[in-house]
């Protein structure tokens, strides 16, 4: 079965209109302090920033069947969300099952976003039921330090995330062992590496592209298959988005694991 030409570039696309909204802002941001070229982190940083302003609510929206199963019925005590962005995740939070909605963004410029996304939902600081932690995901000792100590976390969400984390593999082993608790419940919707070796080769020809333009984000990790093979679990099912063509490039796996109790 051959990709139609559309979806072969449909990443070019994206990354276009990313670029159109972006890129003026950064170069201002950049211009007003010229010492950022020496931190370019901070630079992919803003521009994702700008990015994620036009596309997290349709991002959203075009995963919302698939987190309204799995995050309002599996969301209980903290829920941990790595690379919150907006803190969209706390939109799907049940107040009555959710104790408190800890953030993890290390872009600060998202901060505000996931205040504002969170009160929506009742998650406040003020109350003691919203925390952000401005860390990677990869900063295991740091969350746990601010988190109050080892295994303070019922539920660790991962929505659009993991594709992003620098060394996945051995961060979300780490988080699982040091952050979760024995018994709590891991779950993700990512974007993935396709079984297609047709659609493979298209998400591993953009990977490097998509990469540089969007923060570190990868179209071409079996994030599921990582998952699926820790030595963690007590039970675990992946599944897929509903009606969604197997020949995307954004081809997505929805994940619900529970951690052993000993």
């Amino acid at each position: 079965m051959n990709i139609s030409t559309a979806l072969r570039l449909s990443p070019l696309e994206d990354l276009k209109t990313a670029i159109g909204t972006a890129f003026v802002p950064t170069l201002i941001a950049v211009l007003k302090n010229p010492l950022l070229v020496l931190r370019p982190y901070e630079i992919s940083r803003i521009f994702m920033a700008h990015v994620w302003k036009l596309y997290g609510d349709g991002t959203d929206a075009n995963g919302r069947p698939a987190k309204q199963e799995l995050l309002p019925s599996n969301c209980s005590g903290v829920v941990l969300d790595i690379g919150a962005g907006h803190g969209h995740t706390a939109l799907y939070l049940d107040p009555t099952k959710v104790t408190k909605y800890v953030a993890l963004e290390p872009n600060a410029l998202m901060h505000d976003e996931i205040r504002s996304t969170a009160a929506k939902q009742g998650f406040t600081e003020a109350a003691g039921t919203l925390q952000i932690l401005p860390y990677g995901a990869e900063q295991t000792a740091l969350i746990v330090s601010a988190l109050g100590g080892a295994h303070a976390v019922n539920t660790l969400v991962s929505i659009l995330s993991l594709c992003t984390v620098p060394d996945p593999e051995p961060t979300l082993a780490a988080l699982v062992r040091d952050v979760l608790k024995p018994g709590g419940t891991l779950l993700f919707y990512e974007h993935v590496l396709s079984p297609r070796p047709d659609v493979a080769w298209w998400q591993r020809f953009w990977a490097p592209v998509w990469a540089y333009a969007m923060d570190g984000c990868r179209l071409d990790r079996p994030t599921h298959v990582w998952v699926e093979k820790m030595d963690a679990w007590a039970e675990g099912s992946v599944w897929g988005k509903p009606d969604e063509p197997e020949e995307h490039l954004f081809w997505h796996r929805v994940g619900r694991f529970v951690k052993k109790s000993a």
